[in-house]
């Protein structure tokens, strides 16, 4: 049987030892897992914090992609990984808050399998018009709408992404209805709203910028919370709030997250490096081009906002009926 004194050296052994492999983190490449294939924004974010990371604190960050099944694929894999900080993922809105419930069966709980680092950054949806369209205002759309129910057209990427939620959440509150025209992907339904086939889509904010630009459609409100910075053909366009519903935001969030149980210790130093990097003028101007705002959260805050979120749209998803295409 271990004395007092013994029973408190051993104690301070275990402190220390604690504390020497905190402070050896990261004695090897840090695995950053994005749950969708490259070139889309969620890869081009990671490859920019990623590369942040390296220059900032000299780690070695590796971005690997593991898409498939809406992001599903990519996080299962952070959450079965082991809890040392060597794994991390960037996980978004869809596959965080929006597939538990639209999925008859999730590979993760995402409140209960991961460790929240930060939150990284935002992007909102943009309710979008052909140039030619007679609507000029969100008022207009609702107002067509409640007179002929279900005779608007909305084209989204598909059921159960982020434009086609914040159409739907957008119905229950404003109280109309339209038809819903799921797309597979955002282009062909870019391409549908250019033709007069649908007569509005909501579009992330590289893709409305992209045609506002060339003045073929004309935006009539945005789906955050403030008006965005990001670029000068976005400054003055309305959010869906201040055109007449108040509380309303629906944006596409970024956050990383690592298997639960990583020490807090290597928790705080992944979330310092990334929120610095949020702060510098290369990665705000790159974000920009994106069209993404940047966020930095403490995993706390980022916690907390993503039970929030969970609740949000599981609830919509579940209320709404919504099914996978």
């Amino acid at each position: 049987m271990l004395k007092p004194g013994m029973l408190a050296a051993a104690a301070m052994l275990v402190i220390c030892s604690g504390t020497a492999s905190a402070d050896a983190w990261p004695g090897r490449p840090i695995r950053l897992v994005v749950p969708f294939p490259p070139g889309g924004g969620t890869d081009a974010v990671a490859r920019l914090i990623a590369e942040k990371m390296s220059t900032q604190a000299h780690w070695t960050v590796v971005v690997e992609n593991r898409p498939g099944a809406g992001g599903n694929v990519g996080l299962d894999v952070v959450a079965k990984a082991p809890a040392d900080g060597y794994t991390i993922g960037l996980g978004q809105t869809a596959n965080l808050a929006i597939n538990p419930a639209l999925y008859p069966k999730m590979p993760f709980d995402p409140l209960k399998d991961f460790a929240p680092i930060t939150t990284v950054a935002s992007q909102p949806v943009v309710l979008l018009v052909n140039a030619t369209s007679p609507f000029k205002t969100l008022k207009d759309v609702v107002a067509a709408a409640k007179a002929k129910p279900e005779a608007l057209r909305m084209g989204t990427p598909g059921n159960g992404t982020v434009a086609h939620l914040t159409g739907e959440l957008l119905e229950r509150q404003a109280g109309f209805r339209m038809l819903n025209v799921p797309y597979k992907g955002a282009s062909p339904a870019m391409m549908d709203l250019l033709g007069n086939q649908v007569e509005f889509n909501f579009a992330n904010t590289a893709a409305a910028i992209s045609q506002l630009g060339s003045q073929k459609v004309r935006a009539l409100a945005i789906s955050s919370a403030q008006r965005v910075r990001i670029s000068p053909l976005l400054a003055n366009v309305p959010t869906v709030a201040e055109s007449g519903y108040p509380g309303f935001e629906a944006i596409t969030w970024t956050g990383l997250m690592a298997p639960v149980q990583t020490p807090q210790a290597v928790i705080d130093r992944i979330n310092a490096e990334v929120r610095k990097a949020l702060k510098t003028q290369d990665v705000l101007d790159k974000l920009a081009v994106e069209g993404s705002t940047p966020l930095g959260s403490t995993p706390q805050q980022f916690s907390e906002y993503l039970r929030a979120e969970h609740q949000k749209w599981g609830a919509l998803v579940r209320d709404a009926h919504i099914k996978l295409d």
